[in-house]
């Protein structure tokens, strides 16, 4: 099996929601971060292999999105491309079935990647309404169609916005998180910290130009726009709860991550293409693994990263302390928490991952040390690819070195990734 190595990648700046990016699309943002990926590596009229690229919120006339992108970036116009949907770990996912291909050898080099935008939504209107429209585009008298007219109500006018909302429970992904911080007693105290912690590390990181070869200028935005240098604990503290107002509720503006518009890709390829290309190589894609729990059940709907490590770690016959590097997923700070407890937790470990002993702590200095989704956003699925690129940076300055990914997705699913040195 050949392996995969990971060359690089390009990110729009992520910015929040509703503001920078009006009236971009999501495909107008993710042919800039594929055609900034291009022109990076001189790719310009090259045929990759193949592209996978994907978006949680994407409307249905945008179904050809990867591969129009692909023809509005420079490379070849017979590079092929395809859609990737996990969730928040549709990027990840996406990185993870390119390097797959690589390593059976199907293909030579390929990207990975996703875009997501909270400002391109697709408003839809209720399903009455689209059966009442069919039904007055078939009639044929003007008797059915006038029939087919009064049968309109103010009702199906109605417009349905997206949502992040879980249709099985109807509650949102900040109140199924409220209930597992509740159920693993994190305080907010906690959360905070955490929090306070990511914007750290993201403003250090930006003070040594960690992100210049990995974030490009678009629509006149140069950097992230959610980081926080100025922040502190004491200004987390007065920022109310968010999804729980109960009197209870940890959970806030400040230790969740903002709806955020963004796109990012990477490029991957076998060892032998890249030397032949004469690109970089800065990691190797060792493996990847997903997992789902039954949330609807009272499974933590954001618990599947747990499992989908523990799975990932057994096959590759490595601890959870075999790394230098970890890339957790801030989509809440509760939620990483909650996932780092579980793991020390000597009942779950027995039942919900089949372990005698638990698999202990992280050490917390190796944590999302240039920063986390908190501080630099999430654009769902743009998230995997933007982990990727940073772990892959990291992880070239470090001759034996070694990093985990995880990823909680909407759904009660997660996928998780092992990177190591070149």
């Amino acid at each position: 099996m050949k392996e995969a190595v990971i060359c690089g990648g390009q990110r729009t700046p992520f910015v929040k929601s509703m503001t920078y990016y009006q009236k971009t699309s999501t495909q107008e943002l993710m042919t800039a971060a594929l055609s900034a990926l291009t022109q990076k590596f001189n790719l310009q009229n090259q045929i990759l292999g193949d592209v996978a690229l994907g978006a949680v919120i994407n409307a249905s006339d945008k179904w050809a999105m990867p591969r129009e992108s692909v023809l509005g970036s420079g490379l070849h116009p017979w590079t092929p491309a395809y859609y990737v949907q996990r969730a928040c770990g549709t990027g990840l996912e996406a990185i993870g079935q390119i390097a797959s291909k690589i390593k059976l050898g199907q293909i030579e080099w390929g990207i990975g990647g996703g875009v997501d935008t909270n400002t391109d939504l697709p408003i839809l209107y209720p399903h009455s309404f689209s059966e009442k429209m069919v039904a007055l585009n078939t009639a044929r008298s003007t008797g059915q169609k006038l029939s087919s007219l009064l049968k309109f109500r103010p009702s199906d006018l109605k417009p349905q916005f997206p949502a992040v909302v879980e249709a099985r429970t109807g509650l949102s992904m900040g109140q199924h998180c409220e209930k597992m911080v509740q159920e693993w007693k994190i305080s907010r105290e906690d959360q905070d910290l955490l929090a306070y912690e990511s914007h750290q590390k993201g403003a250090k990181a930006y003070s040594e130009n960690f992100f210049e070869d990995l974030i490009f200028e678009f629509k006149g935005v140069k950097k992230d726009t959610i980081l926080r240098a100025e922040t502190s604990l004491e200004k987390l503290a007065k920022l109310k709860p968010a999804f729980d107002f109960s009197g209870v509720g940890t959970l806030t503006a400040g230790n969740s991550t903002a709806l955020t518009d963004g796109a990012s890709c990477v490029l991957l390829a076998s060892r032998e293409k890249a030397q032949k290309q004469g690109l970089p190589i800065l990691a190797k894609f060792i493996d990847c693994e997903a997992a789902a729990l039954d949330f609807v059940k009272g499974d933590g709907l954001l618990m599947a990263p747990t499992v989908a490590v523990s799975r990932l770690l057994e096959r590759n016959n490595m601890k959870l302390q075999d790394f230098d590097f970890y890339e957790i997923h801030e989509a809440f700070a509760g939620q990483v928490l909650c996932t780092f407890k579980a793991w020390q937790d000597p009942t779950y470990c027995k039942n919900y991952l089949g372990r005698d002993q638990v698999m202990g702590e992280i050490p917390r200095d190796r944590l999302n040390i240039k920063g986390g989704s908190l501080a630099m956003g999430h654009p769902f699925a743009a998230t995997g690819g933007r982990i990727v690129a940073t772990l892959a940076k990291l992880l070239k300055g470090h001759a034996k070195g070694r990093g985990l990914i995880s990823i909680c997705t909407a759904g009660g699913m997660g996928v998780a990734a092992i990177l190591e040195a070149p």
